[in-house]
């Protein structure tokens, strides 16, 4: 039998039919639901950006109003899983005790059986509400401090800026880390979108669907590649020593960490808004030293590799937005999935409607068949 030709990471081959985003990676655009991600970071907010993921159409006044309220009354947490959160081990890292988290909120819940479009929408309630609580209830805990009640008038950033940080956080910042939540919301099938699916083929629930998506997300060449580009960051020091690092990087053919991406050649659309915010938060709160070293390494790199279709990717500037808003490093992969909660539970509906268990082919490189030998006889 012939063997069937290897695509290395699936890479291009589609795995479902899906209306929720559109990219084109040559030209830099990226849309949800056919609205360019630029105008609803600027215009929209994310509950909103939640709402037209799901829904398809973005919600009235009316819609939007009733919506939020349902929200802020799903964000309390369970007492189990609160007393979950307080005995975890302080030094394990928060996408850990997110998945498991999100596991435990899933016993806690109402069943959801597989098709049960008013359970489903429970569930798109509840992690949506949820999934920021757990976070901040996280920090909050390994920092030997009490958790925060949520405020139900709050927006989702605003709520999430409070319960983490006990202070009601300013305009600026919460109108920033709402932006920040619209950019991370959907991306195609990516690979924890992608995993989320697989599992949610299987007539998993949705609790156990997204915790697929937070175990894909926490890996450092998907979602915790943020962190590591802070780290980079720090690491240089100064714009005086950038070109030095980055030649060293060069020669040593090193990965820079925020540039490059799998469907993009051309800057990530999602880098030039969080650009942006990242400016507007400077103006507000002050600059930032490791803003100016990220301004000159991406010149460098664009220069030597730019016509290789390296550029920024998202990751690239989130981490000194995160960083400026006083969040921790080890947090930043933590809020990429309160955002992408949006887009997975949207996608988890759309594999709902018409469901068809992945169950990919393989190339086998293995040996061939061959006689069992008794376990005396072998040498």
């Amino acid at each position: 039998m012939a063997q069937k030709e290897l695509v290395p990471g699936l890479a291009g081959v589609p795995a479902a039919e899906s209306a929720i985003s559109y990219i084109d990676g040559a030209a830099g655009i990226l849309q949800y639901r056919g609205y360019r991600i630029e105008e609803l970071a600027v215009e929209s907010t994310f509950e909103e950006t939640a709402w037209l993921l799901m829904e398809g159409e973005l919600p009235t006044a009316a819609q939007l109003e009733s919506f939020r309220k349902e929200l802020g009354q799903h964000r309390e947490l369970p007492s189990p899983l609160v007393s979950m959160l307080h005995d975890m081990p302080k030094d394990a890292h928060p996408m850990a005790v997110l998945q498991a988290a999100v596991a435990a909120l899933g016993a806690c819940e109402p069943r959801v059986p597989f098709g049960d479009e008013a359970a489903f929408r429970g569930a798109w309630l509840r992690l949506l509400s949820a999934v920021p609580s757990i976070v901040a209830t996280h920090e909050r805990f390994r920092r030997g401090q009490d958790p925060i009640s949520p405020d139900p008038t709050l927006s989702t950033a605003g709520n999430f800026l409070l319960q983490l940080t006990g202070d009601r956080p300013s305009k600026i910042a919460e109108r920033i880390l709402d932006c920040a939540l619209v950019l991370h919301a959907d991306h195609t099938m990516n690979a924890s979108t992608f995993a989320a699916r697989v599992v949610y083929g299987t007539q998993a629930d949705p609790y156990a669907s997204i915790c697929g998506g937070v175990g894909a997300l926490s890996g450092p060449l998907h979602g915790g590649a943020n962190e590591r580009v802070l780290a980079s960051l720090q690491s240089i020091g100064s714009v005086e020593a950038v070109d030095a690092w980055a030649q060293d990087q060069f020669a040593n053919k090193g990965k820079i960490m925020g540039f490059g991406h799998r469907v993009y050649s051309v800057k990530d659309p999602r880098s030039h808004a969080l650009q942006s915010l990242a400016v507007k938060l400077f103006d507000e709160l002050g600059s930032t030293p490791i803003y100016d070293v990220a301004l000159k390494l991406e010149q460098v790199v664009v220069d030597r590799l730019g016509d290789k279709g390296i550029h920024p990717n998202v990751d690239f500037f989130s981490g000194i937005v995160y960083s400026k808003l006083g969040i921790p490093t080890d947090q930043f992969t933590p809020i990429f999935a309160i955002a992408r909660t949006a887009g997975w539970m949207a996608h988890l509906h759309e594999q709902m409607q018409d469901n068809k268990l992945y169950r990919p082919g393989q190339v086998y490189v293995g040996v061939a068949e061959r006689p069992y030998v008794p376990i005396g006889e072998r040498g």
